[in-house]
C-alpha cells in the first residue's frame, strides 16, 4: 500500500513539474552594459536580431543596458558566476580579469578606425579572440571599434600641463591609469554610474572617456570641455560565461558565434559615423573641443609610448598579444 501511495505522488509531481520543466527548455541570454545609444548598445540589438534570424525562438535575448544589472564590476563578475549571461564593455575594464586584455589599451596602436578593423576583424585573429580567455572561463563573441579618447574637464584645459592636479577618471587599465599619472593627473578608476555625483560634488575634475558616452549621457549639461587627445582607440569586446554557453545546443553555439561575428561587421561602419555624429552633438549643445599644439601632442605621444614599452616588457604575454596585434596593423594597406 505505501509503495503504491508513492509511487502516485511520484506520479504527481512529475505532472505538476512538467509545465515548469517545459518553460525551462527556453535559454535566456541576457546582454549587460553600461552604455546606452552607442555602439555597444547597437551591437547588442544587432547581434540579438542576427541571433534570431538564425535560431527562431531557441535562445531568447533580453537587452539591459545603461547599467540596468549593476555597476561596471558587478556585471564583470556577473558573467564570471554566470549570473549575467553576456557583457559588452571596453577591454580596459577586463585587465582585471585578464591582463592580456591591456594589450588593446596601447598608445599609439591603433591611430584610426581602420587600424582597429584591420586586427580585431582579421579571421586568423578572429578566431584566437574568441578563445583567448577559455582558461578565465570568458569567450568573446563580438569585437567592436568603440571611439577615440578624449578627456572631459570640468574647467577648460588646452595644453598638458593643464591636466596637472586634476583628478581624472579613468578605465581599470593600468595603460590608462600610468598616462594620466605621467602627466601629473590623479588618475581614479570609477563605475561610470559613479561619475556625474562625482564630478558635481569636486570629488572628480574630469574622466577619461569615448566621445559617445559624453552625449549619450548628455554631460554637456554638467561641463562643457573636451581635451581631444586621440592617444588611443577603444575597443569594446562581447563576452559570454563559457560554462553557459557549453550548456547550449551545437545549433546555437554555431548561431551565436556566427550572429556576433555578423553583427560587429555591421556595425563597424555604424560606430565609425556615430563618433562624428558626437562631435557635432557636442558642439551643438555649447561644448567646446580642445586640441593639443603640434609641440604637445608630440611630447605626449612619445612619453606614452616610452611608458607603454615599460609596461610591456614587464608583462611577457601582454606583449606577445600587443605584437599580434601590431603585425596586423603594420600590415594594414594604407590609402
Amino acid at each position: 500500500m505505501l509503495v503504491k501511495f508513492l509511487k502516485l505522488a511520484l506520479l504527481a509531481s512529475a505532472i505538476a513539474l512538467t509545465p515548469l520543466a517545459a518553460a525551462q527548455a527556453q535559454s535566456t541570454m541576457k546582454l549587460a552594459s553600461a552604455t546606452i545609444n552607442d555602439v555597444q548598445h547597437e551591437w547588442q540589438k544587432v547581434f540579438a536580431s542576427e541571433l534570431q534570424a538564425r535560431v527562431g525562438d531557441a535562445l531568447k535575448t533580453e537587452i539591459y543596458p545603461a547599467s540596468q544589472l549593476g555597476a561596471i564590476p558587478r556585471m564583470a563578475e556577473g558573467v564570471l558566476l554566470g549570473t549575467i549571461e553576456a557583457f559588452t564593455t571596453p577591454t580596459s575594464f577586463m585587465t582585471n580579469v585578464d591582463p592580456r586584455f591591456q594589450a588593446f589599451d596601447v598608445p599609439g596602436l591603433f591611430k584610426t578606425p581602420d587600424d582597429v578593423h584591420a586586427a580585431i576583424h582579421d579571421p586568423e585573429y578572429r578566431g584566437h579572440l574568441e578563445e583567448m580567455f577559455l582558461d578565465k572561463g570568458l569567450r568573446v563573441i563580438g569585437a567592436i571599434y568603440n571611439s577615440p579618447t578624449v578627456v572631459f574637464t570640468m574647467k577648460d584645459v588646452t595644453t598638458l600641463d593643464g591636466l596637472r592636479g586634476l583628478k581624472i577618471r579613468t578605465f581599470a587599465s593600468p595603460l590608462q591609469i600610468k598616462p594620466m599619472e605621467l602627466l601629473g593627473a590623479t588618475p581614479l578608476p570609477l563605475a561610470l554610474t559613479e561619475v556625474i555625483p562625482q564630478l558635481e560634488s569636486g570629488g572628480l575634475d574630469g574622466m577619461l572617456v569615448g566621445m559617445p558616452i559624453l552625449t549619450a549621457f548628455k554631460y554637456y549639461d554638467v561641463g562643457k570641455n573636451i581635451l581631444d587627445l586621440r592617444f588611443a582607440q577603444i575597443v569594446s569586446v562581447t563576452v559570454v560565461n563559457e560554462d553557459w554557453f557549453q550548456t547550449q545546443t551545437d545549433e546555437v553555439k554555431t548561431a551565436i558565434i556566427e550572429a556576433g561575428r555578423a553583427a560587429e561587421e555591421l556595425v563597424f561602419p555604424w560606430g565609425v559615423e556615430n563618433v562624428e555624429k558626437t562631435y557635432k552633438i557636442w558642439s551643438d549643445n555649447g561644448g567646446k573641443l580642445n586640441e593639443l599644439s603640434s609641440e604637445d601632442q608630440a611630447a605626449m605621444e612619445a612619453d606614452f609610448s616610452k611608458l607603454a614599452a615599460d609596461v610591456l616588457d614587464a608583462e611577457p604575454a601582454v606583449k606577445a598579444e600587443y605584437d599580434r596585434l601590431r603585425a596586423l596593423v603594420d600590415a594594414r594597406p594604407q590609402q
